[in-house]
């Protein structure tokens, strides 16, 4: 594949291509001739020359992953093959060989799929995904080996977590995806008594990404239990359900912060669309906190700089623990949360985030306007905020509890807009005028381009 077609492919968003990988629609966007070359690439950033190599249980991940597989080898690379697992569980795994490569569009449709790569047990970062897209002369050598491997993820987890008292009921709804065995076979040797819903793999009565179902099956299930859990397609997203009642995906972060308190960590990263919430319970317990761009590895990469010790993000309900794993671990995250139930902590945080409310929509836009709109909205965000934030995209403050944020998305074709207030008519009215503006800017740069 000549280097002026991956060009083509940036500029125009065909695929979705950043530090969280590649993704588009199977056969349309995305293709096996990409996989190839997409893979070949990869492998000059492994320098162990191993990998490790995982899916999701989505209908084209399989096929995927033979033409992954073979790629690696065709370079030289040892392949260690999860087979169906988890993000996270690769991700802990590749600690052990150096790089690895997960089948994965993580919360996109069932018709996405995509790759995540890892090198060094984290995501890519920002010069290594420009080494990825750069064009590269791979010397034939020799053939590499492919070895099925079992994964020690859950024994790692059991003795970083420890046994949890009270046996706690706990729901689960797996969505049909990679953790369907390994999220619960976790919780029950901790020590929870489990009820499952969703949990044959590649079948489900929802989507993809608990963020943005009503989770009404779990919601119904876990009025009997303690707590519930529902995790998305790749296992690295978790979303709480306390009391029948679905919660935004900060409190899974902030319960997952408070625990880290517990444990003695203090130094933090949060996203820059994570709620303000999580950062004054942080301070007042007597944390730091650092604000990153969006994105898990973006989050990693601060930690990293910063010698940080825990974060995440809130809009992703993902929460970052880089001693156990460099990525968002849901797997991980419900057992520390498991472990809380009944603290007077759990209550605390629960109630604490529940006194400011979070919301996430998206604007349809297509990608490749976004640079153009995002120019057109700072000219206008000056005019309506005292204070304007561009760490990444634009986070304008109404209040001390108050602010929305704008950005494109780097996996899907659209704008997000996040805000978060203790006065839901706040927001709504925010929501309101940063749609319409959006749509006016959209509309704009369409008139530029055909100008």
């Amino acid at each position: 594949m000549p280097s002026e077609f991956i060009k083509s492919l940036c500029a125009f968003d065909i695929l979705k291509i950043s530090i969280s990988g590649v993704r588009g629609v199977f056969a349309e966007d995305l293709n096996l001739k990409d996989i190839i070359w997409f893979c070949r690439n990869f492998s000059g950033l492994i320098k162990t020359r191993k990998c490790v190599l995982a899916r999701d249980t989505r209908p084209s991940s399989e096929i995927i992953s033979q033409v992954a597989a073979a790629s690696l080898m065709e370079r030289g690379i040892a392949v260690y093959n999860l087979g169906i697992s988890p993000t996270p569980v690769a991700f802990r795994e590749s600690r052990k060989y150096g790089g690895g490569l997960i089948v994965t569009s993580s919360h996109n449709p069932l018709e996405w799929n995509g790759l995540k790569f890892i090198v060094g047990g984290r995501g890519i970062n920002e010069s290594e995904l420009k080494n990825l897209l750069a064009e590269k002369k791979c010397p034939k050598g020799k053939i590499g080996t492919e070895m099925e491997i079992a994964e020690n993820y859950t024994n790692d987890a059991i003795k970083f977590i420890g046994k949890i008292k009270g046996r706690p009921k706990i729901a689960i709804d797996i969505g049909g995806g990679a953790a369907y065995s390994v999220a619960p076979h976790l919780l029950e040797k901790l020590g929870c008594r489990i009820r499952k819903i969703n949990n044959v793999p590649a079948k489900s009565t929802r989507g993809p990404d608990p963020t943005a179902e009503k989770l009404t099956g779990l919601a119904r299930i876990s009025k009997d239990a303690d707590i519930g859990f529902a995790f998305d397609l790749d296992g690295d997203r978790l979303v709480v359900v306390s009391k029948g009642r679905k919660q935004a995906p900060d409190v899974t972060l902030g319960l997952g912060i408070a625990k880290a308190l517990d444990m003695g960590y203090r130094r933090f990263v949060l996203s820059i669309d994570t709620s303000i919430a999580v950062e004054r319970f942080i301070r007042q317990e007597g944390g730091q906190v650092r604000r990153s761009k969006v994105g898990e590895a973006n989050v990693v990469d601060l930690m990293l700089r910063t010698n940080s010790q825990a974060g995440g993000e809130g809009s992703s309900a993902g929460f970052i623990l880089p001693e156990f794993n460099m990525c968002r671990d849901g797997l991980l995250t419900s057992g520390l949360i498991a472990s809380m139930i009944g603290s007077a902590n759990f209550s605390d945080v629960t109630k604490f985030m529940e006194s400011y409310i979070q919301r996430r929509i998206k604007a349809g836009a297509d990608s490749r306007f976004h640079k153009r709109i995002m120019v057109l909205l700072a000219r206008d965000a000056k005019k309506r905020f005292s204070e304007v934030t561009t760490i990444d995209g634009i986070k304008g403050i109404i209040d001390e509890d108050s602010w929305v944020l704008v950005r494109p998305s780097n996996t899907e074709h659209s704008i997000r807009i996040s805000s978060e207030s203790k006065d839901l008519k706040t927001i709504k009215r925010m929501e309101k005028e940063m749609v319409e503006l959006v749509g006016k800017c959209y509309e704009e740069a369409r008139r530029d381009r055909d100008h």
